[in-house]
């Protein structure tokens, strides 16, 4: 982590984001009361270490206990209620993490699960919850203390550390996750493929029987393997990366969100507004004017 910059997660309006610089934070934190509504620009794995509490979310109000983790991925909304001196280890890393140094997980049948197909899987919305029994909650305990000490420290001297605690500790939850799921089988190259195609060029008008040819796959049966290993057809998938990176375009620009739905593939934009609140509950306009940092940054007269 940066060295002299304190706390490296900031909140600007009800958006946290990283301090520049900054690829993974792991700290524990407690909510006597509650912890307002808010988003997030990067991915988060919040772990109940101790108290009580209610998440809140778009999947509803969900109790909390000692053991339960959920992983959240960017532009989710949450906040806690009723807690009673909630204790939570929060982990957060980047996107860009993902996409770069974590890159390998996609291949990983578990890892792969729980940072992507699982979360956009049938109505979770970006999120993905799991339990941890006591031997699984102390080692992701000790996981989470290895990424800690590490935050004092410059990244470019530490950066395969912070990886190698970031790993073990997604590992142990990925497993948990799998158990609850019954999630085990290796993911079909081709599904792989026809993700990485899509999120390569989101803005491209994809069809099915274009991306099947692709992938030298029948229309059909690219759509069975899809949807045993994610519960969605390929194009659902393409929808829940496309409100996502619209999420982050409203959270981070003052763009047109006609502007938005076009450059994630949607230029019908009553279509694109669909879309957005089918997934995050909330229609663009009312999702930028709760958490856009810059509105929140830059106040307008």
């Amino acid at each position: 982590m940066p060295e002299g910059t304190g706390e490296p997660v900031r909140t600007r309006g009800t958006v946290l984001h990283f301090v520049e610089g900054t690829v993974v934070h792991a700290g524990p934190h407690t909510h006597a009361r509650s912890h307002p509504l808010h988003t997030h620009s990067f991915f988060e794995v919040l772990l109940v270490i101790g108290g009580s509490g209610v998440h809140h979310s778009l999947a509803g109000r969900q109790p909390l206990e000692v053991g339960d983790a959920i992983l959240l991925r960017p532009g989710v909304w949450h906040e806690y209620v009723d807690c009673a001196d909630l204790e939570v280890y929060n982990c957060c890393f980047a996107a860009d993490l993902v996409r770069r140094e974590l890159a390998w997980a996609r291949e990983d049948p578990l890892l792969g699960y729980l940072l992507w197909t699982g979360p956009f899987s049938a109505q979770r919305r970006g999120m993905l919850g799991t339990h941890l029994d006591p031997p699984e909650l102390a080692e992701a305990i000790g996981h989470l203390e290895g990424l800690r000490q590490l935050r004092d420290q410059p990244v470019s001297r530490h950066r395969g550390e912070i990886i190698g605690w970031l790993s073990l500790y997604l590992s142990c939850v990925a497993r948990t996750v799998a158990v609850r799921d019954e999630r085990t089988e290796q993911t079909h190259p081709a599904v792989l493929d026809a993700m990485r195609m899509m999120e390569a060029d989101p803005a491209r008008q994809w069809m099915l029987t274009d991306l099947a040819t692709a992938l030298h796959l029948a229309p059909g049966y690219l759509v069975r393997l899809f949807k045993s290993v994610t519960g969605l057809p390929p194009m659902a998938y393409l929808s829940r990366h496309r409100v996502e990176l619209a999420a982050d375009q409203l959270l981070h620009t003052d763009l047109p969100i006609s502007r938005i739905g076009e450059a994630v593939g949607w230029p019908d934009q009553n279509y694109f507004a669909r879309r957005f609140k089918s997934h995050y509950g909330l229609s663009a306009s009312t999702y930028r004017q709760r958490f856009n940092v810059v509105r929140h940054a830059y106040p307008r007269s």
